[in-house]
């Protein structure tokens, strides 16, 4: 995805979540996108001291709140855009006991029937920002 241009990445989470149920939805992103891109992770720093610190993400990550249907029209439009990673977490995600169970209900899932609790785009910053720029901060 390198090609010079400003990255951003934003996390929308669905505001009908209860508080845990919102941080989870974030924690599943956050590791998805950790995973996807390598570069996202700053190097081990070292204190004073020596002691060692695992390198954290190195750009900030809004975490923004929308409601079902207007986070599923960001999910919508983000995928049919070229150049952003889209991670989505579902309601089957989310009720899920196993990543098997999670594969099968999703297999068996129409795809206007997923209810998205959680989106992370990552990309220029320019469509990013055109996706989300209107959406309010979690709080």
């Amino acid at each position: 995805m390198g090609n010079g241009t400003e990255k951003k990445c934003v996390m929308v989470v669905d505001t009908g979540l209860p508080v845990g149920l919102a941080v989870n939805a974030a924690a599943v992103l956050a590791v998805t996108l950790g995973r996807r891109i390598e570069s996202i992770v700053g190097p081990d720093i070292a204190d004073a001291s020596g002691g060692l610190h695992i390198g954290l993400v190195d750009i900030p990550i809004p975490v923004l709140r929308a409601d079902t249907e207007v986070l599923g029209g960001v999910r919508s439009r983000a995928v049919a855009t070229d150049g952003l990673l889209v991670v989505g977490f579902t309601d089957v995600a989310q009720t899920s006991k196993t990543y098997e169970d999670y594969t099968e209900r999703t297999a068996a899932s129409a795809p206007e029937d997923l209810r998205y609790l959680g989106v992370a785009l990552y990309g220029d910053k320019k469509l990013v920002n055109k996706l989300t720029g209107s959406l309010p901060l979690l709080r």
